[in-house]
């Protein structure tokens, strides 16, 4: 006899895996600079020093116009992602401009479907358990937890209470040594902005951007193993 009330069948969704560069190296640089003519050099910069995964966000403007030129220009020694992504149809010029991967401010189960239905990481922004947990389930190759810095590298465990599966890349307000306890706690990766980039887009010495990006890499290398 058929159940008048059969249980719902639950879809989990293909979750596109982090790319190999990603976990082999375990940053995520946020670059942020009035327009995108001024990215080459600095990615130039971090990738000198083994920052090889590049956000660039769409707070910056010619992302689109430029995101090829600069695939074909680091596309052999980094992966160049799309951040600050907040609408399906940006997600889909982003993608159609070639991101490697999505990132977030906002949890947005269409962003995320948009990148999944075409095999692209996305890393879904949130910070409360309801939040994240939507992201997650959703298909997000991991979930930012953005501001970072409000709730501290202790959050991945006690996430992975009630989520135990769940991939965790902290976001806003990671400085080097934030990022070797969230990496010690079980970040996937970590998310640097200001503290990796400082006066890169004002002039600074890019020597010292690539000194830093070596630091930070290393160190992130030591805790991840």
């Amino acid at each position: 006899m058929t159940s008048r009330n059969p249980m719902p069948t639950t879809v989990t969704p293909l979750r596109p895996r982090p790319s190999r560069l990603l976990l082999d190296t375990r940053v995520i640089a946020v670059l942020r600079a009035t327009h995108a003519v001024e990215y080459e050099p600095v990615i130039e910069a971090l990738v000198g020093g083994g920052v090889k995964s590049i956000e660039l966000t769409l707070s910056t403007a010619g992302v689109f116009e430029h995101l090829p030129a600069l695939r074909e220009r680091f596309g052999a020694d980094a992966e160049i992602g799309v951040g600050t992504v907040t609408t399906v149809a940006q997600a889909v010029e982003a993608i159609e401009a070639g991101a490697s991967y999505l990132v977030t401010p906002v949890t947005s189960t269409g962003i995320i479907e948009a990148a999944v239905s075409r095999g692209i990481p996305t890393f879904p922004g949130g910070l409360t358990p309801t939040e994240l947990h939507t992201g997650w389930a959703a298909g997000g190759t991991a979930v930012k937890v953005f501001p970072a810095s409000l709730v501290g590298e202790s959050y991945i465990s006690m996430l992975r209470g009630p989520f135990p599966g769940i991939q965790v890349i902290p976001s806003g307000g990671v400085g080097i040594d934030d990022a070797v306890r969230w990496m010690k706690a079980g970040a996937l990766a970590v998310s640097v902005g200001g503290p990796l980039l400082g006066d890169a887009f004002a002039g600074g010495d890019l020597r010292a951007l690539t000194e830093r990006a070596t630091r930070l890499a290393a160190a992130v290398a030591e805790a991840a193993a």
